[in-house]
């Protein structure tokens, strides 16, 4: 038992340590966010190689001020997020891994960031514990396996969120410094994801002044300095909205519709359509969901997993602004509840809650803090809920272990499209069987809740709450292997292998270039789009400069019955219709993977092919009525 105390208390005195809170913060989450960037598992189709090949046409076509897909403008996004990756290819070279360094980064960035919150706002203990739940917790983790700029924002307003309470400390010695990181913050966060980098401090902020009677107070806006600010934060963010209004015509429209062939340029786009319209629920076109709002709010307590057993000792913390800590919890409040209602009323996807992730963390990391019976309490409900899923994982591994794994794990999962366009929308395809593809993350996610188990229904206090974070970091590695398993169904990378081995082609995707969009990226090509005016691209294909990247069924026929070599790039489901489509070209499959076919117009031994054909008039009428089908 004495050891037991001195070996909490040597604990204790290491985490009464600045410098040793903050290093093992870093090296804690890095070894997560960094020790994941390796490939495989490849980049994902969709969202995750869009952005990386964004990047990479920047980089190669020294347009630094608008994005394109496939030559397409594509007006929906603020362009930070593409300028980090870019200047990371810059320096280290264009590659997967690298894409992926900056919001690995960032994701360690903000675990430091949050711990040197807490620390100032709590103590050093606090500060730990907070920096330890936002690094480790499940939320942040799985938002982050794609190359959104989420965590970058909310890197931005945490800073943003100090800074304010720095600025408006008596005790802060250099206010009008820490008024110009709010407004930095705020600029930086416009070039991120535009107008909720402005929406979100600044209303939590007017929330928690006019929550303690310091709104109307002279002091408090000479302290914040809000014409330099406004300044300030102007220089970072004005020049790139020009510019893209500049070279983006026109400059405006006034209307508050839109539709196919429709353009009305880049700056009624980003702010009525993408702003507007999308907090409305109106954005046009609908290619998004939303969440029940029921699910939205207790989805937090997977998010904030493990650390979300002590969400009820938050409870028990004071909240009165008598002194930093209180004036800390009262706008983390404000934060939360703010953010919260904001998307209740809004559209909202799982991930546009990560904003209040470190507010929570801070007050979880406190309330861990005070160690109190309620603390206590969830640490033994962890050790119960670590237990029960080391065992589910034991019962799955035998049960699969002997279950054949034909091909690749596509095979064994099922198709759920209507809600793919949540983000754990393809969470619903796990089968039962599947898991016999997912043995070896199974066992390591096993080995990690058996440790969970063990500490936190022994222990309680610094060490359960330090070999909580380590089953954390094994834990996310077994997720990165089931990625890795997950590859040919998620990521087109092994058609793009295919490809580079084969003679030169036209490439051509069936349907929405995200559905392929690795195959660009990893192969260099730029592809032709049959049918592929849809989602994202529908907007800039309207555009006056937009290529002549889209195809019809009509000339997609003719293209394919010609004499130049063509590799398509299509669904098991779509390619049945293009097979009739063609009648009796060649059409053989070199690749199948992940449900997607590669194929070709020519024989394996590479013949040429018959003379063009002739179109009967009936032909042609097919041809016709079958542009009007959306194919996916």
């Amino acid at each position: 038992m004495a050891r037991e105390d001195s070996s909490d208390g040597a604990m204790k005195d290491l985490l009464d340590r600045r410098w040793f809170i903050l290093s093992l913060i870093a090296i804690i989450v890095g070894s997560i966010y960094l020790g994941c960037v390796a490939s495989p598992p490849s980049l994902m189709d969709d969202v995750d190689s869009v952005q990386a090949q964004i990047a990479k046409t920047m980089l190669t076509s020294h347009d630094w001020v608008t994005a394109r897909i496939d030559g397409v403008v594509y007006l929906e996004k603020s362009p930070l997020i593409y300028w980090l990756i870019a200047s990371s290819y810059k320096m280290l070279g264009v590659s997967d891994w690298v894409a992926r360094l900056p919001v690995a980064l960032s994701s360690v960035a903000l675990a430091v960031l949050t711990a040197a919150f807490g620390i100032w706002a709590f103590g050093k203990r606090a500060g730990a514990y907070a920096g330890l739940v936002i690094g480790t917790c499940v939320g942040l983790f799985l938002f982050t396996r794609i190359q959104i700029p989420d965590v970058m924002l909310t890197f931005t307003i945490t800073l943003a969120m100090w800074a304010f309470l720095r600025a408006l400390d008596e005790e802060e010695p250099h206010p009008r410094f820490w008024a110009a990181i709010f407004a930095a913050s705020v600029g930086v966060g416009l070039l991120l994801k535009s107008l909720i980098a402005i929406v979100f401090p600044l209303g939590s902020a007017l929330i928690y002044l006019f929550y303690t009677k310091e709104l109307f107070l002279l002091r408090t806006w000479k302290r914040l300095r809000p014409i330099s600010g406004t300044l300030i934060a102007a220089a970072i963010a004005v020049p790139w909205h020009v510019l893209a209004t500049l070279r983006n015509p026109p400059y405006f429209a006034w209307t508050l519709k839109w539709g196919p062939s429709e353009y009305h340029g880049f700056l009624w786009f980003y702010f009525i359509n993408e702003q507007l319209l999308r907090f409305l629920n109106a954005r046009y076109p609908r290619d998004y969901n939303t969440v029940p709002r029921l699910y939205f709010w207790l989805f937090h307590i997977l998010w904030l997993f493990p650390w979300s057993v002590y969400l009820p000792a938050t409870f028990r913390l004071s909240y009165r602004p008598v002194d930093r800590a209180g004036r800390t919890q009262i706008l983390c409040l404000c934060w939360i509840g703010y953010l919260l209602a904001f998307f209740t009323i809004s559209t909202t996807q799982e991930y546009y809650s990560m904003p209040c992730y470190p507010a929570l963390a801070l007050l979880i990391g406190c309330a861990m803090a005070s160690e109190n019976s309620w603390t206590r309490y969830g640490t033994r409900a962890l050790g119960v809920i670590a237990a029960f899923c080391a065992m589910a994982a034991v019962v799955i591994f035998f049960a699969m272990r002997n279950v054949s794994t034909p091909g690749d794990i596509s095979m064994a999962l099922s198709r759920n499209p209507s809600v793919y366009s949540l983000s754990l929308g393809h969470m619903l395809d796990l089968t039962l069987n599947s898991f016999a593809y997912l043995r070896l993350p199974l066992i390591v996610a096993g080995i990690a809740f058996i440790i969970g188990a063990v500490a936190n229904l022994s222990w309680s206090g610094a060490r359960a709450f330090l070999s909580t974070a380590i089953m954390m970091v094994l834990f996310f590695h077994a997720a990165r292997l089931a990625l890795v398993v997950f590859d040919p169904y998620l990521s087109s990378r092994a058609i793009a292998d295919k490809l580079r081995d084969l003679p030169p082609g036209q490439l051509i995707f069936s349907g929405n270039y995200y559905g392929y969009s690795s195959v660009a990226f990893y192969t260099g090509q730029s592809p032709l789009l049959l049918n592929g005016k849809v989602f994202n691209l529908l907007y800039g294909a309207a555009a006056p400069d937009a290529p002549a990247v889209f195809l019809d069924d009509a000339r997609f026929a003719q293209l394919w019955a010609g004499n130049e070599r063509c590799y398509l790039l299509v669904s098991k489901d779509a390619a049945k219709r293009l097979r009739i489509l063609i009648g009796a070209e060649p059409f053989e499959t070199l690749l199948e993977s992940g449900g997607k076919l590669l194929i070709t117009n020519r024989t394996a031994t590479g013949s040429s092919l018959n003379a063009p054909r002739v179109w009967n008039i009936m032909q042609i009428q097919t041809l016709s009525l079958a542009n009007t089908l959306a194919v996916f």
